[in-house]
């Protein structure tokens, strides 16, 4: 099963503080470019997996889509999402991705932000999204990029320039990473770049974009503190069709 972290107290209450889960889409620095991935939503029945607050669901319903499913392990995230939620097209589960078994042909766009790294079973999870699809159909998603997810403790080293790196530790080495964010024994999944996409290839999507997001002169002028996100990609955006 699936680490439930963010029905950690501690966890949960830092979670709530961050600018995206306060302001919602807009307030997340990346999702200028992963809409810009996103096909029309009218009248498509969309998945998202790993909803949290459910600000994608409820953005795919006022952009037209004709039902959305919230899947997620959070309890906490789910009672949040459904008392700010009124559309009727949307509905909330709780799910377990790693457990997942959604019915064949059943959605025409899978999306996830940010909830990938937690999986083990990215393979199987994958075969599940690809039979759910309807054929032509689209996964779109937002995953930390493997670089991020390697590096060595305490990260960002400093050096008497003041100059920044990150030095990355055992990048090869896949398998469990655990570290401390908000909350201490987060486990996350490291895999190598090779490794994520051909187990989407593995799975029979075709690639049709990959982002290694970093923010834009615009982007940095009015937020300066995403400086430090061009030193290293933070979280990669891609795009597969069935």
């Amino acid at each position: 099963m699936t680490q439930n972290i963010y029905d950690n107290p501690d966890f949960f209450q830092g979670y709530s503080q961050m600018a995206r889960s306060i302001n919602g889409l807009d307030a997340a620095p990346e999702w200028p470019a992963l809409k810009a991935l996103l096909p029309p939503m009218q009248g498509l029945n969309v998945v998202d997996l790993g909803c949290g607050y459910g600000w994608f669901c409820r953005w795919a319903s006022e952009q037209g889509a004709h039902s959305v499913l919230g899947l997620d392990v959070s309890q906490k995230m789910l009672d949040r999402a459904r008392s700010t939620t009124s559309s009727t097209n949307i509905r909330y589960e709780r799910a377990d991705l790693e457990q997942l078994k959604l019915p064949a042909n059943s959605f025409d766009l899978a999306y996830s932000s940010l909830a990938l790294h937690y999986i083990k079973d990215l393979p199987g999870l994958f075969a599940n999204i690809h039979a759910a699809l309807n054929p032509g159909s689209r996964f779109v998603f937002s995953i930390e990029h493997p670089i991020f997810m390697a590096p060595r403790n305490p990260g960002w080293i400093t050096d008497a320039e003041g100059r920044k790196s990150w030095p990355v530790d055992s990048y090869q080495l896949e398998g469990e990473r655990v570290t401390n964010w908000l909350a201490d024994g987060v486990i996350k999944q490291h895999r190598t770049v090779g490794t994520l996409f051909n187990s989407l290839i593995g799975a029979g999507f075709s690639i049709r974009h990959v982002n290694e997001w970093g923010p834009t002169d615009a982007e940095v002028q009015a937020q300066p503190a995403l400086a430090e996100e061009r030193e290293r990609p933070m979280m990669m955006l891609v795009s597969v069709q069935r």
